[in-house]
This record gives C-alpha cells, structure tokens and sequence, in this order.
C-alpha cells in the first residue's frame, strides 16, 4: 500500500503535506466535558513504537505533534517506525519479554492478542468519547473487551480499501462505473483484461491489501470465519462460492500478483499497469501531490468506490486499524496515557488526519465535520471506513484466536492456493480450517 517514490516526488508529497494542512478551518463538534489530565510520573521519559509511514505527512506531522507534546509537558518521546511486517514480531517480543515502549500502536486485534499483557484505558476512552461524539463500531470492536465496558486498548485510525480505478479505462470497458454485483464486477475485470488496462488483487502476504481482499472475498459471498458464538463457520456452500470466484478473478488479473509486496498494486496503478485495484487513499495522494503533470492527470482519472457488496448489506470492507495501547510493564503509564490523549485532541489529529488526506480515517465521530472531507469529493469513500460491522474474525468474538488467524495468513492462503491451482475449493477449505482451529479450541 505504499508507493515507491523518488527524490523529486518526496519533495511533491512534501509539498502536498502543507497544502493539506492549509485547509480552511472546519469546526470540529466537541462535547463540554470535565478535561482529563494523567499527572505524568517524575522523571518521565517515553518510547513510542508504530508502524512506518505509508505517506511522508503520516511520520511528519506525527512527529510535530509529538515535540509538541514534549514542548507542553517536558517529557523527551523516542518514536520507532517500524516495517508494517516486522510490527507483529516487535509487538510480541516486547509482550512477552515484559521490556520494550511504553506506548505500542499496534494493529486491529493486538489488544486482544495480548489483553493480559495491558493496562486499561476505559477512563482515556471515555473521556474522549464522550468529548468527539462517541466511538465507531469498528473502534468498540477492536478497543474494547468484547461485550464489555472495559478499554484494552485506544484505537486512533484506520484505513480501509475501496475499488481504485481509471475512470476512462472502465468506461472503455464498457461500464459507467463499479457495479454492486459479483458477477457484473467479473465481467468488468474481464473486460479490462480484453483492453489491456487488466485489475490486481494481492493475495500474497502483503500486509493490509492481502486480507483486505480475501476478507472481501469471503463477507461479500455471506461467508465467514466464525459465527456469533466463536465457532468456526468456514465450512459452508458460501465459502466454496468465495473460493470458486477467487479462481475466476485471477485470471483477469495482471501477472505477479501472488509476489506482490504492499507496495505493488501502488506501484503498478501509478505506473499504468492496472486500471482497477483495492487500496487506501495512498495511491491517489501520491497522483494528486506529484510534480508530475503525467502523474497529476492520472489523479484527474483516477476514482474511487467501495467494494462491490454481493450478498452482504454494506461494503463488505473493514479498516486497518491503528491501536495505543500501554503495557503494563511500563514504570510510566500516566505520562504513556497523557501522550495519548494529547495525540487524539483535536489540535493535534485534526492536523494528522487532514494532512494525510484522511489516510488514517477518524475512530471518533466529530471528526467526521474534519475540513479534510468536503476538500475532495474523491475522498468521501474514505470518511467513514471505521463505520462498520466488519472486522477480522468476523461475527465472532474479537479475541487473541482471531487475531492469530490473521496474523498467519489463515484466509489469505486458504484463496491463494485456489487462486492459483494449487488445491481444489473442497481441499483448501478444509486446510483452512484445520490451521483456524489451532487458535479457536
């Protein structure tokens, strides 16, 4: 999900940073509340780790925010980028071994992976809750105990992947735009292919991109991991459908797409290769801030749309989603809370989310009015990405299982192996869910 730039085009994205942020002020709806300030231990010094920027004006303006931080309190922050795949062994070492940051900004269900390794944030959680108009579902899910009041962790953003594609190739293709049904949406890809502008899925172990299309795959027939109950309910007729139409869909793609990286479909729509693939608003900031005319008239081309819905009732999509959360073993957790908090105030992430062109969508809801969404119409898929029923372990309880399951590529691999031939619906099926019940038991 990251594009690979150069020189020239980092000082685009640069450039781009400071024409976001220099968005006409829009008020944010904030709540009268009683403040909440944690008294930050003496002495206090913190190390902060999350993953790297997929963007330039993600780490920039993140870390404005945190000298900021340091200005108002006085305390020094070290913030340690980490390589998206790296993040799930750098967040277990530092659980397991009881050392590390004070604050981790981990993925989706790593609160859970790791609830007993945590200290609660329910009080941080609503007081900013209750100051920026509530929690999205999606931030309940992944902050929250399942079907408790208690906060594991402090979910602050999350992108998600709706259809991105070349406005003139689909018309070309001989639609006016995406459609909402699966086997319309085939045809499309097909027709693409036949014009040479051929889409690309990732379903290889690019992080972000991968899951988020065989997540797709399966929500969009009415299939899912487990059911209401924490049962594994893979094995069932709608899975099989998932996984035949896997099979048709690869063969309308480009090659290579089983080696990509997450930065491949990036890659390869900005340099024309595909006319259609799913990604965060990455793609497009990267068209849109290049000094590039080229570059700039593939922004003016490019559209975006959310992911065809087949069986489900709403975009069968979840979010990528950002979590603070602080170990316990940290010797300063109010100055680890205080850090937070700052960090989701609307001085400071209002910036952030703006910045980054709504990269990183809002968990709480006020910020929804952000400037940021009525600069771009392009942008409007994005706003409410956390806005939904989804997520990884889907319609299951969020626990440690499930995240496992996502974290070894369980789904992923259960529609590669079809995707490319090298097992039969019936036989990667129950491959898959012999691995899923090395986790659910």
């Amino acid at each position: 999900m990251q594009p690979m730039i150069g020189r020239r085009q980092a000082i685009a994205l640069g450039a781009g940073m400071l024409a976001a942020t220099a968005l006409p002020a829009r008020a944010i709806p904030v709540a009268d509340v009683p403040p909440l300030r944690f008294t930050p231990e003496r002495g206090a010094r913190l190390r902060v780790l999350r993953p790297a920027k997929y963007i330039d004006p993600d780490e920039a303006i993140f870390n404005a925010n945190t000298r900021r931080f340091t200005e108002t309190t006085g305390i020094e922050v070290r913030v340690d980028y980490v390589n998206w795949p790296d993040m799930p062994v750098q967040v277990a070492v530092a659980a397991n071994t009881g050392q590390g940051p004070d604050v981790i900004i981990g993925f989706g269900a790593d609160a859970h992976i790791y609830a007993d390794k945590l200290l609660e944030v329910t009080d941080l959680a609503e007081y900013l809750g209750a100051k920026y108009g509530g929690w999205y579902d999606l931030a309940k899910v992944y902050g929250q105990k399942w079907k408790a009041d208690a906060w594991l962790g402090l979910p602050m953003g999350g992108t998600t992947g709706p259809v991105v594609y070349r406005t003139s190739w689909v018309k070309e293709a001989g639609f006016d735009g995406i459609p909402n049904d699966l086997g319309e949406f085939l045809r499309l890809c097909q027709a693409l292919k036949r014009i040479g502008h051929p889409c690309g899925f990732a379903l290889s172990h690019a992080p972000g991109d991968a899951p988020g299309y065989a997540n797709w795959l399966l929500w969009s027939h009415g299939g899912t991991l487990v059911d209401e109950e924490g049962k594994i309910a893979l094995d069932q007729p709608s899975t099989l459908r998932a996984l035949e139409y896997s099979r048709a869909m690869q063969e309308t793609m480009i090659p290579g797409t089983m080696g990509w990286s997450g930065v491949s479909n990036n890659r390869a729509f900005i340099g024309g290769e595909v006319g259609l693939t799913q990604n965060g608003v990455s793609v497009y900031y990267a068209l849109k801030t290049a000094q590039d005319a080229a570059q700039n008239a593939i922004a003016r081309d490019t559209e975006h749309a959310e992911m065809p819905h087949g069986a489900a009732t709403k975009a069968p999509e979840t979010a990528l989603t950002l979590t603070g959360m602080v170990p316990r073993y940290t010797r300063v957790p109010n100055a680890a809370k205080e850090y937070l908090r700052f960090m989701m105030e609307a001085e400071q992430y209002d910036p952030w989310l703006t910045g980054c062109l709504g990269y990183w969508s809002q968990p709480l809801k006020a910020y929804g009015e952000s400037a940021v969404w009525a600069s771009d119409p392009k942008l409007a898929v994005y706003r409410n990405a956390m806005d939904t029923p989804f997520y990884e372990g889907y319609r299951g309880p969020i626990t440690a299982a499930a995240g496992a399951v996502a974290e070894n590529w369980v789904l992923v691999d259960m529609f590669a192996r079809v995707a490319t031939g090298a097992a039969s619906p019936a036989d990667s099926l129950r491959e898959a869910v012999r691995a899923a019940r090395r986790w659910y038991r």
